[in-house]
């Protein structure tokens, strides 16, 4: 998958809602299977900037200042001036998918993009991990339900008992796992 700046973050969590509409959709007979997406927004106001040593102050909306040094990696730093706002995203979310039969297994992937040469930096990075378990055991009275995957079993509890429901052992249960940041940078306004 190829990402351009921050539209990977909202691809990320597009592409998990578009899943949970089609799973919320889909027949009684079919797989069992959920999404979860949270986010969140914040934004800083630049209060100084030192373009030769890379020292960065922000100032957040409640007054709280942080400094840092902008590596290398910000490669439009001399863009950025006082005044300007800076916004970063996270963004994360977890889908399943209860299936009759399927291999355990792991997989992870990771994008990145960062703005063109001369623009405002922005950025954004995103990682999803796959992992498909066994069902070894479900406890209907705690309720949990027990895996068995590529790194040994584990137990986790149920927060709603009725997702149990025509679930039995030996299933297996693809869960993904994304995770993204984007951050940008926006011009100072004017007043």
């Amino acid at each position: 998958m190829k990402y351009l700046g921050f539209r990977m973050v909202a691809s990320a969590a597009a592409v998990l809602c578009l899943a949970s509409v089609v799973l919320s959709q889909a027949p009684a007979s079919s797989p069992k299977g959920e999404v979860v997406v949270g986010s969140v927004d914040v934004t800083a106001t630049v209060a100084k900037i030192d373009q030769k040593t890379r020292l960065v102050t922000l100032k957040a909306d409640d007054g709280e200042e942080y400094t840092f040094v902008a590596s290398a990696d910000v490669a439009n730093l001399d863009q950025v001036k006082k005044g300007d706002r800076v916004t970063a995203t996270y963004t994360e979310a977890l889908a399943y998918e209860v299936k009759q039969v399927g291999k355990t297994g792991a997989e992870m992937s990771a994008a990145a993009a960062v703005a063109p040469r001369g623009a405002k930096p922005a950025g954004a990075v995103a990682e999803q991990t796959t992992v498909t378990v066994k069902v070894a055991a479900i406890n209907t009275k705690a309720p949990s339900v027990t895996f068995k995957g590529p790194e040994g079993k584990r137990t986790v509890k149920v927060k709603d008992p009725s997702k149990l429901e025509g679930v039995k052992v030996g299933d297996t249960v693809q869960i993904t796992y994304v995770e993204a940041v984007g951050i940008k940078v926006a011009k100072a306004s004017t007043k």
